[in-house]
């Protein structure tokens, strides 16, 4: 589902491996042995860090390790998308402590290897595995590595080998059916739905989900409508909330704002237990979505009653009520928020800094950020940038100046400032003659490796001398990437108008 796989990203980037929740914490009656491990490492959430000598560690120590141990430890750092950590301790496993390895093993490995490595490097650790590890796990893993980076000829191939071999199976099915989704050949999927009718291999939930939201890509409503009355008569198939958020998906794709109702409520019947945050949580966005903000306020009470109040609840509130235009309720939830949180996750009150900058409400963005400093807390790179953006919009170039170097001086490696905003600032700087702060500015990019020492000589150059070009400096600071300057500058002119 496109906005069920879009929100998860956005709820994952905030994880971080082996750490105490930030946002609630639970008593352990007993403390399982992977635990002990877990603390140990937990200083090494840098995916830089390796993780090795922590593990060397506590073997000198003589304390055990085993083998399920590692394993649970594995999970939870696949889960956190931490996966250069995850294969790193089955290579360690491997190299060290000569566990048994079962293809299990082998394919987790192989999805790895692919996510650290590559395509090519997964292909090569296939071809080294013996024939007696090569189950319909490992030919399914090598699948899903090829679904995942959409290659679609050696998928075919490789599902022809596991129809060949007898290994073909619902999973194998579901990882052709995401390909062929995501290529957009819907043709195919109902060449696909034929085969696993006629070889008698039954649908899941997911397929079911999957094929909802493709109906609705193609805007085949009444397909959908006749598929979900299929799901609805499957004995093989309990109900799932997830297949009914994908038939609302599809209303509201098609403008039908009153079925999505009806869907969102039919999905709210199956929501409960583990599911109810994630649940809940899509709800409130959806019904943002329909413009429903008595039914966003009644998701909101029961996603509260749960006791346990995640940040992502709250990024989901004051991201509806703002999208709803309710700044005042936006920021009563955001006060809220505030009262129950000592430290910050900057994805809550960013919302609201973005909010204030769209609408010009420069000081309240400013006394907002103030705040948060005397919390005690450093504002993020994006904090910054969106603060710059708004300053940059108002024609405030001297403050945009400035919060653009606090930006360059918050940002993490890998990562990069908006690139308008900072081409407005140099581009200013030139035109007027202002030389020493110039400097100061490319200096921080050239300290934070976002530009070459060549490339930082080539900015000075431009802003001393009269050579002319739009986009001289966003071809100096980022010419090695496929960045259309002029297409992120016009969408930001009709956000603005």
């Amino acid at each position: 589902m496109q906005i069920l796989r879009r929100y998860a990203c956005n709820t994952s980037a905030i994880s971080r491996v082996f750490r105490v929740s930030l946002y609630y914490t639970e008593t352990l009656t007993s403390t399982p042995p992977e635990y002990s491990l877990q603390s140990r490492i937990s200083s090494a959430i840098d995916r830089k860090v390796s993780l090795v000598p922590a593990l060397e560690q506590w073997r000198k120590e003589g304390r055990s390790i085993k083998q399920q141990h590692l394993h649970r430890l594995i999970r939870k750092l696949r889960t956190f998308k931490r996966y250069h950590h995850a294969l790193e301790i089955y290579e360690w496993m491997r190299d060290k402590l000569y566990f048994h390895v079962k293809a299990g093993d082998v394919a987790v490995q192989l999805d790895l290897i692919s996510k650290v490595h590559g395509l090519e490097q997964a292909e090569k650790y296939f071809n080294g595995t013996p024939n007696s590890f090569r189950t319909f796990q490992v030919y399914g893993a090598l699948l899903n590595c090829y679904s995942q980076k959409n290659s679609l000829e050696k998928a075919e191939t490789i599902m022809q080998e596991i129809r060949d071999r007898g290994f073909a199976d619902t999973l194998s099915y579901n990882a052709m059916l995401s390909l062929y989704s995501r290529l957009g050949k819907h043709d195919n999927l109902d060449y696909l739905m034929q085969e696993m009718e006629e070889n008698g291999i039954s649908l899941d939930s997911f397929t079911y989900c999957l094929l909802l939201n493709a109906y609705g890509d193609t805007s085949d409503i009444e397909g959908m409508e006749k598929f979900l009355m299929k799901l609805e008569t499957d004995p093989s198939v309990n109900s799932d909330w997830n297949a009914y958020i994908a038939a609302a998906n599809s209303y509201l794709k098609a403008d039908l704002k009153e079925k999505a109702v009806e869907m969102l409520k039919k999905s709210e019947q199956f929501i409960n237990g583990t599911s109810r945050r994630f649940g809940y949580e899509i709800l409130l966005t959806l019904y943002t979505a329909v413009g429903n903000k008595a039914e966003l306020y009644r998701i909101w009470n029961l996603y509260k009653t749960m006791g346990k109040l995640f940040n992502s609840g709250y990024v989901c509130m004051v991201s509806s009520l703002l999208k709803l235009d309710d700044m005042e309720e936006a920021e009563k939830t955001f006060e809220e928020w505030m009262s129950r949180h000592k430290s910050i996750d900057f994805r809550v009150p960013n919302l609201l800094i973005r909010a204030y900058c769209n609408k010009g409400l420069l000081e309240k963005a400013e006394q907002l950020v103030s705040r948060i400093i005397e919390k005690g807390e450093g504002p993020t790179l994006v904090t910054w940038d969106i603060l710059a953006a708004g300053y940059h919009d108002n024609n405030q170039m001297e403050k945009a100046v400035d919060t653009m170097k606090k930006a360059l001086m918050a940002t993490p490696q890998g990562r990069k400032p908006n690139p308008v905003t900072l081409r407005a600032c140099l581009e200013y700087l030139k035109e007027k003659g202002d030389m020493e702060e110039a400097e100061n500015l490319i200096r921080l990019l050239r300290e934070r490796s976002l530009v070459s020492a060549y490339d930082s000589d080539r900015l000075m150059n431009y802003i001393r001398n009269e050579e002319p070009g739009s986009n001289s400096i966003a071809q100096m600071l980022w010419d090695h990437e496929d960045l259309d300057i002029d297409a992120i500058v016009n969408l930001k002119q009709e956000r603005l108008s």
